[in-house]
């Protein structure tokens, strides 16, 4: 009878050991969701596996040989293995189906002109002011008032955080 288990993929080979089961007719889940990176100072999604390694793979052990599983390119080993394999409940697999489904990642889109900071740094560390613009990759402005004037100034990224109340 047909049932999930779970294969052990070699690092980084999930796809490709996805993509040779399906030649072989063998149904799989790969849970994919989506998640924040930030490379060269740019944040953007990127598809990654929900369990890196690992792969759902459905068939029948008396139909399919298992040594035919462990041998496909990608694959390493079906994960409790043994004389009796263990079948993953259907359940199981259904709620991890709908918890990716629901999954949405919050893109942090970093500071906006208007925001209000506070200085974690320097000389005007704990004081408040209003985020203007991105200046340079690690500069900004800020609009700060000193004295009853605003003055706008020049500051590094790093030594001002969004102000939460």
């Amino acid at each position: 009878m047909k049932s999930w288990y779970l294969l052990y993929c070699k690092p980084r080979n999930e796809i490709r050991a996805q993509q040779n089961l399906a030649m072989q007719q063998i149904e799989s889940y790969l849970p994919i969701i989506q998640e924040e990176k930030t490379s060269q100072g740019k944040t953007k999604l990127v598809e990654v596996p929900l369990f890196p390694c690992y792969l759902f793979i459905y068939f029948d052990p008396t139909e399919v040989s298992v040594s035919r599983i462990h041998s496909t390119r990608g694959a390493s080993r079906i994960i409790g293995c043994r004389e009796d394999m263990t079948p993953i409940d259907d359940r199981i697999i259904q709620g991890i189906k709908n918890r990716v489904q629901r999954h949405k990642p919050e893109i942090d889109k970093g500071l906006q002109s208007g925001d209000k900071v506070k200085f974690t740094e320097g000389p005007f560390v704990d004081l408040e002011a209003i985020f203007e613009e991105k200046n340079a990759e690690k500069r900004c402005f800020v609009l700060f008032n000193i004295m009853g004037q605003q003055k706008r100034i020049e500051t590094d990224v790093k030594s001002i955080t969004r102000f939460r109340i």
